[in-house]
């Protein structure tokens, strides 16, 4: 008989302690440390960023870190990598928003996960790709995965880099997600959607199901650049439990 599926993991984006105690209170599953003003992977400063890794406390609740979104630089951001590891983070998530063949681009994720892991061995290296990718010209979704698993990356995240209103699912169809999933779950990589995620869209992200969910917007006052709402988060992340209770396993 077929049994419930478990829902995906709420990666609640925080700009400082403040909101990682809010998120921690509300129910978030990872506390994802950004600044929202610096792009979709915009990075926070290495105080704020040791400072939510203390408020996170004794929960359990992992710490992700955006590290940006990256040039082919993989130098300065290898460097980015081992401050963040050292800050404490249990993920650091990497944008691929350069054009580069996979061997290129490979190199520059295999710099970053090695800085990472030379200070924190158990630090987990997350590669996003971006749903625009063939209109910016950027590392496309589906040759993430393989890129990802070359470079010794844990995960993969498919996030939007325009925050103009459009939504991952504007971008990129559910067929193109549950064949990024599948690409990483045969990969034995962790696989994350992100891009102004809403409610409206729980039910494709069930069908779909990746190991993870990551919101911003959704969960704040004014948007993404606004105040984290601990009532919005809360209805985020029951909303999400619900319908991953509701839902079949395929048999």
């Amino acid at each position: 008989m077929p049994g419930k599926q478990s829902a995906p993991i709420l990666l609640a984006s925080v700009g400082g302690p403040d909101e990682a105690g809010v998120a921690l209170q509300a129910g978030a599953g990872i506390l994802d440390a950004k600044d929202p003003r610096a792009g979709s992977l915009g990075a926070c400063a290495p105080p704020i960023l040791r400072a939510i890794v203390a408020r996170r406390g004794l929960s359990g609740v992992p710490v992700s870190a955006a590290l940006g979104d990256a040039a082919d630089q993989p130098g300065t951001f290898a460097l980015a990598a081992a401050g963040a590891a050292a800050c404490g983070a249990d993920y650091l998530k990497i944008g691929l928003r350069f054009a580069a063949d996979d061997d290129r681009a490979v190199a520059f994720l295999s710099a970053v996960v090695r800085a990472a892991r030379a200070v924190a061995p158990a630090i987990r290296v997350v590669a996003a790709a971006y749903a625009e990718a063939a209109s910016i010209g950027t590392v496309p979704p589906a040759r993430l995965p393989a890129i990802a698993a070359r470079g010794s990356a844990s995960g993969c995240l498919i996030d939007t880099a325009l925050k103009d209103g459009r939504s991952l699912f504007d971008h990129l169809g559910a067929g193109d997600l549950a064949r990024f999933v599948a690409q990483c779950r045969e990969r034995g990589l962790q696989c994350g959607l992100a891009g102004s995620l809403s409610l409206a869209h729980l039910s494709r992200i069930h069908e779909i199901g990746p190991d993870v969910v990551g919101v911003r917007g959704a969960i704040c006052a004014g948007g993404r650049n606004g105040i984290l709402d601990p009532i919005r988060l809360r209805e985020f992340a029951d909303a999400l439990n619900r319908r991953a209770a509701d839902a079949p396993r395929p048999a």
